[in-house]
């Protein structure tokens, strides 16, 4: 098959590594010439783990090209992808949908015989519908079928995702489009992966959905890790038991800092927006938003709290910027509420995080980056872990006690046993423990 992927963001590089090691030519374009160049050069602007071996085969097969050049890869694709940001739109929290209809407008001049135009960034209910509109209105004559294709790949395993899905979710509206998406989806499709076929209005809300749910459980299990920090109860045996429910399951029951990422924050708010509009509120998601952006704030205080309410002059290292572990990705992470209301505070913040320095010099400018976690620690009068990294699980406890000038520790991330950092030497608070 002959693909083409409008936007190498997250979404649209991995999506279109993946599909050329399927076997298909895909030529992904971009507007911005520094990354196309990058990327020509074999320069993965991302981290994911595995995606840079992934991609430089496809490219040295033949199989991969990049390109500013849009009508390079339309006019002879057999599928269009749209994969461009959808950020949230200031003012009202709904999803900015300029990029997708300039990449329609782009996509509808370009187009020379049959096409199925499949979109697969997240996109509120009406869009693919709106999107074929602004084609037949720029190129009436345009031979072409609109698809909706949303991704659940998760940052840190998303080959993993793309390639081992648990299902893939397809909007469609005739047999002619859904056979040139079953023969894409092929690979997939011969593993035995579970593909939904469906109209593109459930398409576009599995997505939403699917996410604020992932929102809600991360939530609800940070709202009973507090309860549980009140009345002596320990949230990791309540999540172990609660995920052993086949009906509920073990999966984003781990409390923390609260949400964070390119999804969940503004897939949560165009959600609410879109209950708004339609006079049917989605209250739970609106209230998981308000919750989620306490949550942040809630975890300064315990920081605080741990440093006797007084941080100004003092050195506070903290380990991992990042939202999540296997990720360089800090978009909307608790650390940006968190590190700046620290510094804010008059604290000498250090910090060290495997990726997260590349993105966090700009956002976090009024930080000490440094490599390594002993060097952050020596002499600092707090330690706070933010992101689970795993280079963070080894650290030598007792050695990170003695070089520090007052051993305290805010684990936000549960990843130490509290016995075990007490008989270390730290003065150790956790989350719900």
């Amino acid at each position: 098959m002959q693909l083409t992927m409008i936007g190498t963001g997250y979404v649209g590089l991995v999506s279109g590594v993946c599909f050329s090691d399927f076997g298909h030519d895909v030529i992904c374009v971009d507007k911005l010439p520094e990354k196309i160049d990058a990327l020509q050069r074999g320069a993965v602007p991302i981290y994911e783990p595995g995606l840079d071996d992934m991609m430089a085969k496809n490219i040295a097969n033949g199989r991969l090209q990049f390109t500013l050049d849009l009508n390079d890869g339309v006019g002879s694709a057999d599928a269009v992808f749209i994969a461009v940001g959808t950020p949230t739109r200031r003012g009202d929290g709904h999803a900015d949908l300029t990029y997708v209809y300039d990449a329609a407008r782009d996509i509808a001049r370009a187009l020379k015989g049959y096409t199925v135009v499949v979109t697969k960034s997240t996109v509120p209910v009406g869009t693919n519908r709106e999107v074929a509109r602004v084609i037949r209105a720029e190129n009436p004559d345009a031979d072409f079928d609109v698809c909706s294709n949303p991704e659940f790949l998760r940052e840190g395993a998303a080959i993993e995702d793309f390639m081992r899905p648990d299902r893939v979710v397809v909007g469609i509206e005739n047999d002619r489009a859904k056979d040139v998406i079953a023969r894409i989806y092929r690979p997939l499709a011969l593993r035995e992966a579970p593909i939904v076929y469906t109209d593109l209005e459930s398409a576009e809300m599995i997505k939403y959905a699917a996410n604020a749910f992932l929102a809600t459980k991360i939530t609800f299990i940070n709202e009973i890790a507090n309860l549980c920090e009140k009345v002596g109860a320990n949230i990791q045996s309540v999540a172990k038991g609660m995920g052993m429910d086949n009906r509920i399951g073990g999966k984003f029951l781990h409390a923390g800092p609260g949400y964070g990422g390119s999804c969940f924050p503004k897939d949560t708010k165009a959600l609410a927006r879109i209950g708004q509009e339609h006079a049917s509120p989605v209250k739970i998601v609106e209230q998981v938003i308000n919750i989620n952006d306490d949550r942040k704030r809630q975890m300064t205080d315990k920081i605080m709290y741990l440093c006797g309410d007084k941080v100004k002059g003092k050195k506070i290292a903290v380990l991992g910027v990042t939202f999540k572990p296997n990720t360089d990705d800090m978009r909307d992470s608790p650390s940006l509420t968190i590190v700046p209301a620290l510094v804010g505070a008059g604290a000498d913040v250090h910090v060290v995080d495997p990726q997260g320095r590349k993105e966090g010099e700009e956002l976090l400018p009024a930080v000490t980056w440094v490599e390594d976690v002993y060097e952050a620690v020596k002499d600092a009068e707090a330690v706070v872990v933010l992101t689970e990294w795993n280079e963070f699980r080894a650290v030598d406890l007792k050695r990170l006690a003695k070089m520090m000038k007052d051993p305290k520790m805010a684990d936000l991330r549960n990843i130490y046993d509290p016995v075990e950092a007490e008989e270390a030497g730290l003065q150790y608070i956790s989350i719900g423990r």
